[in-house]
């Protein structure tokens, strides 16, 4: 990353709380170069500017990380990754963090499986599978302590996607934009029915990138058998 937009970064962090130290920024950099080297090739990202990478890709990653305590070791599964957001730099500041990417493209795991290898992150679990096949497969259902998700679904479909994958005592952090209560409330039925428990929203801002929103949902019962249902249900019939 440039300078100005490493700088930008560490300002807004600074406000959270979150000092990278100099051999994470460098993991950052190396990240947003091979980004912009491999999007050349595949359509990872709209942001080809190093301040957007810095602030909206990478902060809107890792501010959660300030807000949402993530126990020491956490099992973490990132549903939907595509280009690694928001479990590739989670890790960067969390090396203690047991990450697993999953995406339904091939490309996309691709491009993943070589930046952690550039990036020191060689233990990461890489699955190619949709998510709701995902939620149905016992070697991933049950098994994670967080689950997180950005820009993937509406929150009543991306639980059904979700907490299915996650650990009763676990919880699904799902990072939203800043209007959003009405997509909490249309998704409270979904929550319930799903196992989790009441849930938590913080909102922040990103400065000049505008507000977000998390929406943090705890895992209190297994989630019954027959769900996640098919994808084409779980759109045209949210629970």
């Amino acid at each position: 990353m440039t300078q100005p937009a490493t700088e930008a970064m560490l300002t807004l962090l600074g406000q959270f709380g979150i000092s990278p130290d100099p051999g994470q920024l460098d993991k950052f950099s190396r990240d947003a170069e091979f980004l912009l080297e491999y999007n050349e090739k595949v359509n990872l990202t709209a942001l080809t500017d190093p301040e957007g990478i810095a602030i909206k890709h990478f902060a809107d990653s890792v501010i959660p990380l300030s807000l949402v305590p993530f126990p020491e070791g956490s099992t973490v599964i990132d549903v939907g990754t595509g280009a690694g957001f928001p479990g590739v730099p989670m890790k960067i500041l969390r090396p203690d963090l047991s990450l697993t990417l999953l995406d339904s493209l091939q490309k996309r795991l691709t491009f993943l499986e070589e930046l952690s290898e550039r990036i020191g992150q060689p233990d990461n679990r890489l699955v190619h599978a949709r998510a709701e096949a995902a939620g149905a497969d016992p070697a991933l259902r049950g098994k994670y302590d967080v689950a997180v998700s950005r820009a993937v679904a509406r929150l009543a479909v991306l639980c059904e996607y979700c907490l299915p994958l996650v650990r009763v005592g676990g919880f699904l952090v799902a990072l939203k934009g800043p209007d959003c209560q009405e997509e909490l409330e249309e998704a409270r039925n979904a929550i319930r029915i799903l196992g989790g428990g009441e849930p938590r929203q913080i909102e922040y801002s990103l400065g000049e990138a505008g507000s977000r929103s998390l929406i943090i949902i705890p895992k209190l019962m297994p989630t019954a058998k027959k769900f996640p249902r098919q994808r084409v249900k779980i759109n045209e019939k949210p629970l």
